[in-house]
């Protein structure tokens, strides 16, 4: 494709908005799904960039993941509720929880190759999040071997045993 005709495509998409009326459906579509959790692309899959809204419920089972194939930089802005972020290292340890909220510490920036998930510690919790591009559902993620998969008896178990260390390591902070 020619830098003209790049040029008159990216012309032809609409500026969009995301403002609380969005925020509030994608939250909805969250909540009536069953994995509790939706997103709401801003990107075309070709796209550079991929920026999306993710609108998670505490009982959403992100499985943890990382970005290696192509090496991919992902970020977390919060826009509304609270999120935990988790970082783990190769064996699955815990090894950084980060917690997200409008009015304390408001995004992470992951390198390439850092495990990690995403937990929301709110009812209606939505993150914009932005990663390298272009999406390739083949190789987006690869998920960690050590945890459970998505949908199975062990992922509730898992995600209530990282909600607890979250709440201990919150508890111990305020000490």
């Amino acid at each position: 494709m020619n830098e003209q005709t790049e040029d008159n495509k990216a012309q032809t998409r609409p500026i969009q908005i995301v403002d609380q009326k969005l925020l509030d459906q994608v939250s909805a579509r969250a909540q009536a799904s069953q994995r509790l959790r939706m997103n709401h692309n801003l990107h075309q899959l070709e796209d550079r960039v991929q920026r999306m809204l993710n609108a998670l419920e505490p009982d959403s089972y992100v499985r943890p993941h990382r970005h290696i194939d192509p090496p991919k930089v992902e970020m977390f802005v919060i826009l509304r509720g609270k999120s935990a972020v988790l970082i783990f290292d190769d064996a699955g340890n815990l090894e950084n929880t980060i917690i997200l909220s409008p009015q304390d510490i408001c995004a992470v920036d992951i390198p390439a190759g850092h495990w990690h998930s995403l937990i929301a510690l709110e009812r209606g919790t939505v993150v914009m999040e932005a990663k390298d591009g272009p999406y390739i559902a083949s190789t987006d993620k690869d998920f960690a071997g050590w945890a459970p998969r998505e949908n199975s008896r062990d992922a509730a178990l898992w995600l209530e045993s990282m909600r607890a260390r979250i709440l201990d390591s919150m508890l111990t902070h305020l000490r």
